[in-house]
Order: C-alpha cells, then structure tokens, then sequence
C-alpha cells in the first residue's frame, strides 16, 4: 500500500489546485478522479458553456454588423464545427492541467474513490483496484445536476451536461428553471437561432440579484432575442411523443423540441462511504465543513460544491488552496467570503459584496451610486450602450461594501469592484483614481462620483 501525505479526491476546479498547492508545500500527493481531469467545469460547466457563449454572442455582433458599416452578408452557423471548436477548447486546457499535475509531481489515479477507513481509500478503475494510505484528505467531488423524477425519460430531455453534447441545434427549445445556468443557456441558444421558452416556478429570473439588475437581463433577453419568461407557475404535464416535448403552465400548453432541466445541482457523495471514515452529511447530503474547510474529522478536510457552500469555481478553487494549506502547514486560514458572481447571460451580469436587498434586510445605511452604459463614450463606440454599474457604499464612511454592473464585459469589470471592497476602499478613493479614457473602466470612477452626485457625464439628481 503505498502512503501519501495528502490524496485529493475530485480533480475539479477546487481539487486539482489543492493538489498542486499541496505539493508545492513539500507533500506527497495525489488525486483521485473517476471521469474527466478538470471536472464538471472544464469538461461539461464553465468552459465549453462559456466557449459557446462566446460564439452565440460573436454570431449576434455579426448579424448587427451593418450598425458600423460593416457589410458581412448572410452569417450562418456550422453547429458540427462550433462543437468541434468547444471540443479542441477543452482538451487544450484539459492537457494542460495534466501537465501541470506532472510537473508537480502529483500521482494521478484515474477511478472512483471510497474510504476504507478515515486513512485507507480505495480506487477502483474498470481494470484494477488498489488501497492508498492518506496521512489527510480532502473531498472535492462537487456536484451534479438534480433531473426532477416527473420528467419523462428521452433524449429530448436533458441537462445542462447532456445540452452540451448534443449534435444538433434544436429549433425550438423549453428550458425549466430561471437560475443563472438556465439563463445563459437560453441566451446563447437564443442568439444561434432556437425560439427559447423559460418557465421558473417563483416570481421571476435570477433571483439572487437585484431586482434593478434583473429588470435590465430580462429585459434584453425578451425583447432583444425574442425569448418567452413564464414565471411563478410551475411546468406541468410533461409528455414527448414523437420530436415534441410539451408541457403546462397554468392554463398555457407549451411545445419545443427539446427541454432542458436546469432546477438545481447536488452533491455528488455517492459511493464515497464516508461512514467508514467517521463522517456523516446534512439532511441534503452536503459534507458540513468548518471556515477553515475542515470536517468532524481531524484529517479530512473538503471543499467546494460538495460543502454547499458557494457552488462557484473560482470560489472552490480559493477554498481548494485554502485547504490545501491549512492541511499542510500548522498555520490555519479562513475561507475568503467576498466571492464575485459572474452571470453569462446577454447582457451580462455580475455582483459582489453587499446588494441593496441585503443592506435593507441588515438595516445598513447606504449611500449608492449608478451610471450607465450609454453616458460612456467607450461603449457607444462599441455599440454596447446597454446597462449599468452601481456601487453601495457605507453612508456615513464612504466604504465600498457592494457592487453590481449588468452590461458589456460586466464579468471582466466586477474585477475591479471587488478589489475596491476587499482593499476597503471609498467611494472618494477609487472616484479619485484616474481611469484610462476611453474605456469601460471608466464606469465605476462615474458611479463613485455618483454616490455623492458629482458625476461629471451623467445629469444632477432632480431637487425636490
């Protein structure tokens, strides 16, 4: 049996740098994966998703061509080769995170893991099985998606995972489910051309942001590309005969060629036998961990979506370092808690820190700054005149505590933001910093001269 220092089991966004971050401490290591390097981010989530966004989106740009003087003719879309191009995407990144496991000198063990005992895990691969001892562990087996047990099973119904692989746009298509993933689906389906319907059983879309934000994403998403949001009924009565799916929402029979699931995800602790290692999980299946990652018991530690903490990479892949040195030297950190948002959507949108929702739920007394796309002269020369930034600041200090931006590259801009709140910044502070014009940088030096109404290209507050 051969003995490590560290064994990571999952080798996601969260697993693969906790591993190479352990090995860079001087560990023995090595991780443990029963499908794909990368997990469900590289191979099946975050970058095939957001390779096709990125064509959806370039697709859209070229339709609007003529608004620069562009004339390109009729754009069409070659499905096979777009889903060659997310292919040749994901095993570039997928090899190179092979390579940097190799040069870490981390043991890869392809197959599915189980404990033994809370030191003794076992790999089973479809040609052996073999026992390692692990001096500490951490679980970094994510999540998958929840497919409700009411749908019919077809190949006209799947998941985001199963949208990923299909062969063929569909023409027209239901998505159930308004949360982020159902979202940027539908809108990267919507710019290639599939008539979209969404249906979400509560009140409407995205409920995570602020209804401003919200407004301005559907907004777009209606009347820009044309999709249906039916919201605060369920999807009933789902049925395929033949290449239909339809269903019901109240009184409303709706039809499609596909329906995409996208309701939620949980967490993947099947056939990990955490009983044997003296663990137990939540009555919804998550590994309770401390904000230092550590289990119940002493040498196991876990990370990322299988903790039901915040189920974002980046976020797994912090608590993944994170982990990894606190498991590996006698000096402990916490989680990071300011953890950025990034929706795909067209537009996009993203958030960080406090929202308003949030500083009225807490009674904080906040000062907030807004300007939009269109006063700035960067996104009217790129023709992306579309949404806001705003920053929420502490009244009485002028400390940054939240920020949101809907709009062009609004999942590159939270960048800043969230630099700014981490950093404790002021309104005064990041609006006194020169920004390079013209860029859309520019958004949030205009929305921290607008808290205190001293924006210079946006009209004063009206006086009462």
């Amino acid at each position: 049996m051969e003995n490590f220092d560290l064994v990571v089991i999952g080798a996601g966004p969260g697993g693969y740098p906790a591993a190479i971050r352990s090995a860079q401490l001087g560990s023995k290591v090595a991780i443990v994966e029963k499908e794909q390097i990368g997990g469900t981010c590289l191979n099946w989530g975050c970058i095939p998703t957001k390779t096709l966004i990125a064509a959806s989106g370039l697709f859209a740009e070229i339709k609007l061509a003529e608004r620069f003087g562009i004339k390109t003719g009729a754009a069409e879309i070659d499905f096979t080769g777009l889903m060659q191009h997310k292919a040749n995407v994901v095993g570039q990144l997928q090899s190179g995170v092979k390579q940097l496991l190799k040069a870490n000198g981390v043991t890869v063990l392809q197959g599915t893991a189980s404990f033994l005992g809370r030191n003794v895990i076992k790999v089973v691969s479809s040609d052996s099985t073999v026992e390692i001892a692990a001096a500490r562990t951490i679980i970094a087996t994510g999540s998958t998606s929840i497919m409700p047990g009411f749908l019919p099973k077809s190949e006209r119904v799947v998941d985001s995972r199963g949208f990923l692989d299909l062969q063929k746009l569909p023409a027209s298509m239901i998505v159930m489910g308004g949360g982020y993933i159902g979202c940027e689906l539908a809108c990267m389906a919507a710019q290639l051309g599939t008539k979209v319907t969404i249906v979400e059983l509560l009140e409407d879309i995205l409920l995570l942001v602020d209804t401003d934000i919200r407004r301005e994403v559907r907004r777009h998403m209606e009347e820009s590309l044309g999709i249906k949001i039916l919201t605060g009924k369920p999807l009933a009565g789902v049925k395929v005969e033949g290449d239909v799916v339809s269903g019901v929402v109240g009184d409303l029979t709706i039809q499609a060629e596909l329906l995409l699931a996208s309701v939620g995800r949980r967490p993947v602790t099947d056939g990990l036998g955490l009983e044997n290692a003296g663990l137990k999980t939540d009555e919804k299946g998550y590994v309770q961990v401390d904000d230092y990652g550590r289990t119940s018991v002493t040498t196991i530690y876990a990370i990322g979506d299988v903790t039901g903490r915040i189920q974002l990479a980046h976020a797994a892949t912090s608590q993944g370092i994170i982990a990894a040195e606190n498991a590996c030297t006698r000096k402990l950190h916490k989680f990071d808690t300011l953890v950025p948002a990034v929706i795909f959507t067209a537009p996009e949108a993203a958030y960080v820190g406090v929202s308003e929702m949030e500083a009225k739920q807490q009674g904080l007394n906040t000062s907030v700054g807004k300007f939009p796309f269109r006063a700035l002269g960067r996104a009217l020369a790129a023709g992306q005149p579309e949404g806001f930034v705003k920053l929420i600041a502490d009244a009485a200090s002028g400390r940054i505590l939240g920020a949101a931006v809907v709009g062009a590259h609004a999942t590159d801009l939270i960048a800043e933001a969230t630099l700014a709140i981490r950093s404790e910044l002021t309104v005064d502070e990041v609006g006194g910093t020169i920004h390079a014009h013209p860029t859309f940088g520019e958004l949030w030096m205009e929305a921290a001269h607008a808290v205190h109404g001293r924006a210079i290209h946006a009209a004063p507050a009206k006086k009462r």
